[in-house]
C-alpha cells in the first residue's frame, strides 16, 4: 500500500466548475443572438439576472455562482495569463 498523501484543493474545483458554467452561459447568449460578454459584464455588476437569458438553463446556472467569487477568479484568471 502506498503512504503518499494526495492533496485536495477545493480553489481549484471552484475555477473549473466558474470556468465550465461561464462557457456554457457564453455558448448559449451567443446562439440566442446575444453579445455574451455585454450579457455577462452587465449581470456581474448589477446583478440583475434579467441580463442572462433562461435559455438553456443559462440564467438559473449564472445565479449558481457568487458573484463576487465570480469576480476574483476571473480577475486571478487574467492576471496569471498577462
Amino acid at each position: 500500500m502506498d503512504s503518499v498523501t494526495t492533496l485536495f484543493d477545493v480553489s481549484l474545483l471552484k475555477e473549473e466548475n466558474v470556468s465550465r458554467t461561464l462557457k456554457e452561459v457564453y455558448d448559449s447568449l451567443k446562439e440566442r443572438g446575444y453579445n455574451p460578454v455585454n450579457q455577462i459584464v452587465g449581470y456581474i455588476i448589477s446583478g440583475d439576472p434579467g441580463y442572462i437569458s433562461s435559455y438553456q438553463n443559462a440564467r438559473k446556472k449564472m445565479m449558481s455562482l457568487d458573484r463576487s467569487e465570480l469576480t476574483a477568479i476571473i480577475l486571478e484568471s487574467y492576471l496569471k495569463n498577462h
